[in-house]
Formats: C-alpha cells, sequence, structure tokens
C-alpha cells in the first residue's frame, strides 16, 4: 500500500489516498500498527483523503489507537497539503471532516490557512476553561516559568480520563503560558485524546487556547508556539462571547513516501 507521511509543526500523520476506497476502514488494529513508531510507519494520526461529492475531498481522520476520531487541526491542513500535492485541489479547498464543512488555502511556501468552527462560547470548570473548537479541549493556565517542568503527561491524563468528562469521552488538555511581553507567543503543551500522550502540536488545541485567552487580552490573529513550532489563530469575537471566522494558520510539509505491506 502507498502511503505520504506529512507533519505540522511535529504533529505527524499518515497520509492515505483512499479515492478509490479501497482502505479497509474498519480494522482499527491496522490502524494502529502504521501509526505505531516501533512496528509501522510511526504518526499520530492516519488520515484518508476520500473523494465525495459537492466537496473536493473528504477529511476521515484515526487517532493512533485505531478510531476514527474528531476534528484535527493539524491534520486539516496536512490534508489541504495533500490534496493539492496529488492535484485535487489548486491553492483553495473545501472539505468534509467530522465537525462540518472546511474552507482552507495554501500558498507558494506551504503555508495553510484553514477554516475552523464557529465557537459558541466557553465554560469554566474546576479544571480550567473548556471549549469545543471540533474537538473537545480544556485550557488550564498556569503562571509564568512552571510549563517547561510541568508534568502534562500525569496532569493531562487525569483530567482527560477524569469523572467530569467520562461521560463525554474524555476531552484534550492544554496547558498554557502567557506571554510576559505582549505581542509574543503563548507557550503551549497538550495532551492529546486517541493518541493519549503529549504531542509535539495540537491545531484544535492552540485554537481553543487562542480563543481562551481573548477573555485574558490576547488581541487577534494570536501567536502560539508549541513544541513543534510556531502556530496563529486569528479569529472575530462577538458582544454575546462567540467566535466566528476562526482560521489556523501555519505550516504542513511532506515528509516522505512509501509503500507497506499490509
Amino acid at each position: 500500500m502507498r502511503f505520504h507521511k506529512y507533519q505540522g509543526t511535529g504533529n505527524d500523520f499518515v497520509m492515505i489516498d483512499d479515492r478509490q476506497r479501497i482502505f479497509p476502514a474498519a480494522d482499527n488494529a491496522l490502524v494502529r500498527r502504521l501509526c505505531d513508531r516501533r512496528r509501522g510507519i510511526g504518526a499520530d494520526g492516519l488520515i484518508l483523503l476520500r473523494t465525495l461529492s459537492d466537496y473536493d475531498f473528504e477529511m476521515v481522520y484515526y487517532n493512533s489507537d485505531g478510531y476514527v476520531g474528531s476534528m484535527c487541526g493539524n491534520g486539516g491542513r496536512c490534508t489541504v497539503a495533500f490534496a493539492h500535492r496529488l492535484g485535487v485541489i489548486q491553492d483553495k479547498a473545501h472539505f468534509l471532516a467530522a465537525d462540518g464543512p472546511h474552507e482552507a488555502s495554501i500558498d507558494a511556501n506551504g503555508i495553510v490557512r484553514l477554516r475552523m468552527i464557529d465557537v459558541a462560547g466557553q465554560q469554566d470548570t474546576p479544571d480550567g476553561v473548556f471549549l469545543n473548537t471540533g474537538s473537545p479541549h480544556i485550557v488550564r493556565f498556569l503562571p509564568t516559568s512552571t510549563l517547561a517542568e510541568y508534568n502534562v503527561y500525569a496532569e493531562g491524563r487525569a483530567v482527560r480520563f477524569g469523572d467530569a468528562f467520562r461521560e463525554r469521552g474524555g476531552t484534550n488538555v492544554n496547558f498554557v503560558e502567557a506571554p510576559v511581553i505582549d505581542g509574543q507567543p503563548w507557550q503551549v503543551r497538550t495532551y492529546e485524546r486517541g493518541v493519549e500522550d503529549e504531542t509535539y502540536s495540537c491545531g484544535t488545541g492552540v485554537t481553543a487556547v487562542a480563543l481562551a485567552a481573548a477573555r485574558r487580552g490576547a488581541v487577534s490573529p494570536v501567536p502560539l508556539r508549541t513544541i513543534g513550532g510556531d502556530l496563529s489563530v486569528s479569529f472575530e469575537l462577538h458582544a454575546d462571547g462567540t467566535f466566528t471566522n476562526v482560521y489556523l494558520n501555519g505550516p504542513a510539509e511532506f515528509v516522505f513516501e512509501g509503500d507497506i505491506a499490509l
């Protein structure tokens, strides 16, 4: 089977051109094996690019646990870059993902601008601020100079599997340090549901952070820094607390391609 490997700020994906619908989509064990960093190709997730009427393509996203996941922002950006490489799109895309339709554009430098869903508001919880940006996220703000040494795995796992979110299927958890100087990036580390570990970057996560940070004075576009690199999020904030015209912006890069025996 032919595959392509892509990454967006260190969040990496196995990409499959499944326009002929030949990938065994119900084989969760196969997805896990392909994403395994020791026994497979290795990735945070696997994405199928499929044809779909009325859209340029459909994006079907699997977490590395082998199961279909909710929206993946960095995965969406990488799928746009993949579609561009395949000639499915030129510089603009209209595609369907788990949370509904998306629009995107890609420039000559591989920077993808992806429109995310509108967000109705945010909920304060004992664990942090809760938002759904296509995937559920908790945003927890930390004191200055504590993020680098923070135990993201242990603290994130405790929230992800905690009683408050168990009935919702769990949540992703973002830990954030505000910039000391205005205009500098907000620092973000994320524990991802479905990967069940910290990832180098999470697109829906930094989107949630940017929107939560707006209540703390952040102004669109918000610069954000993850372990894997820099992203930015722009938005319009309305008087009722809703966010519209939310865009995730950042690089999406082809890494390599090859064939693997199934």
